[in-house]
């Protein structure tokens, strides 16, 4: 883990020139998950933990960049931008592809990062890559793009060169969050206003399985496949339908005999989940926190039975914490199939709370569950 003064001093060491500094974050959802790939609403903020950016032009066609927080390196050619091995490479490339393809003329780059972000625990360090790159690069040849813009390119880039099909949540999270507020954000017309984060006598802690969700990418990719599979069936009947957004639960209903029972229980999820995103957004209107923490476990029972992107350790932290005092609400969080859990609790019940969560999941999986304090804050922006 690097601080934005490591990055910036490794980059003088290397290229002998002060370089530009990115500060890109990393992103919790409070409820709303797998729903914007069917272009639903969620509920995210930035938070800081960060990936720090040091970049500079270097006169020519070639590009380095360096990854300090696990040292590797990756040299190309800007007239020749292929697939990388390094999957880390490919989130900072398809950007570069991105640009190209709108024909605008791009010079070589040298590069080094690296935070305090972790890597597969859920808090989207794949669209920070994104976000910090796509804005530096922006700045550092002047081009005149919106943050919105910005998120949409890096969507495509995760689309179109790393592979991913993920939904626009997480790059739109990380360039457009807002100190003490989560973003309400429409993921069809990207309409999206502000939510004030007023916890009260409550916080947001994670707790982090050890489970890397980088595990989950196959499974990921199915799930899209399921729904867009589910929605066929239903423009067989509706053919208005676009997407899981159009639906209702009385047309799901109707046409139930139409679609294996596996993929209905994956449409019926992301319906309620995008009705529960708005019972949460009035429970935090009125501050209602025990609103609020119900929704969060129903949703967590969604995503473990329903949509099946749980896996054995998060479901235990989950049950877990719903037998400690003072905790309101709890949930996985992310892609699935590991990464942390999202947990509403009250301020004065985090230290009992933590030591009973860390001593059982050791006790349990022989491994140490880290935890992570959160502070809600503005999103991806330039430091110099």
């Amino acid at each position: 883990m690097h601080t934005l003064e490591d990055i910036s001093s490794l980059f003088e060491n290397k290229f002998y020139e002060p370089p530009l500094l990115i500060q890109a974050c990393g992103r919790i959802n409070i409820i709303g998950e797998h729903t914007d790939y069917n272009d639903g609403f969620v509920l995210p903020a930035s938070i800081d933990r960060h990936i720090y950016f040091a970049i500079g032009e270097n006169g020519s066609n070639e590009c380095h960049f360096h990854a300090a927080d696990i040292g590797e390196e990756c040299h190309f050619s800007l007239s020749d931008i292929k697939k990388s091995e390094k999957a880390w490479a490919n989130y900072l490339m398809g950007i570069l592809q991105q640009l190209q393809k709108e024909d605008i003329a791009l010079e070589g780059l040298d590069v080094v990062f690296g935070g305090n972000l972790p890597v597969g625990a859920g808090m989207s360090s794949s669209a920070a890559l994104e976000a910090g790159f796509a804005l530096g690069v922006c700045s550092m040849f002047n081009l005149q793009k919106s943050r919105r813009e910005l998120a949409q390119l890096a969507l495509r880039s995760s689309h179109e060169f790393v592979g991913v099909p993920c939904g626009i949540m997480d790059q739109f999270a990380s360039l457009l969050g807002r100190r003490e507020q989560a973003i309400k954000l429409d993921c069809r017309s990207l309409h999206y206003e502000y939510i004030p984060l007023n916890l009260g006598d409550y916080e947001l802690l994670l707790v982090n399985s050890g489970v890397s969700h980088e595990l989950a990418n196959s499974a990921y990719k199915d799930r899209v496949e399921e729904c867009a599979t589910g929605v066929r069936a239903i423009q067989t009947a509706y053919p208005g339908v676009e997407s899981l957004r159009d639906v209702t639960f009385d047309q799901l209903e109707a046409c139930k005999g139409a679609m294996a029972e596996l993929i209905y229980r994956r449409c019926r999820y992301v319906l309620e989940e995008n009705e529960r995103l708005h019972q949460a957004v009035e429970a935090m209107d009125e501050g209602n926190m025990e609103t609020l923490g119900a929704l969060m476990l129903r949703t967590h029972e969604g995503l473990s039975k329903e949509y099946e992107v749980s896996c054995r350790e998060t479901d235990f932290l989950v049950e877990l914490a719903k037998e400690q005092p003072g905790l309101a609400g709890a949930r996985m969080m992310g892609g699935g199939f590991g990464g942390c859990t999202l947990n509403l609790l009250r301020k004065d019940a985090k230290e009992e709370f933590l030591k009973k969560i860390k001593r059982e999941y050791y006790r349990a999986f022989s491994t140490k569950a880290e935890h992570y304090e959160l502070e809600v804050v503005n999103g991806t922006d330039i430091v110099n």
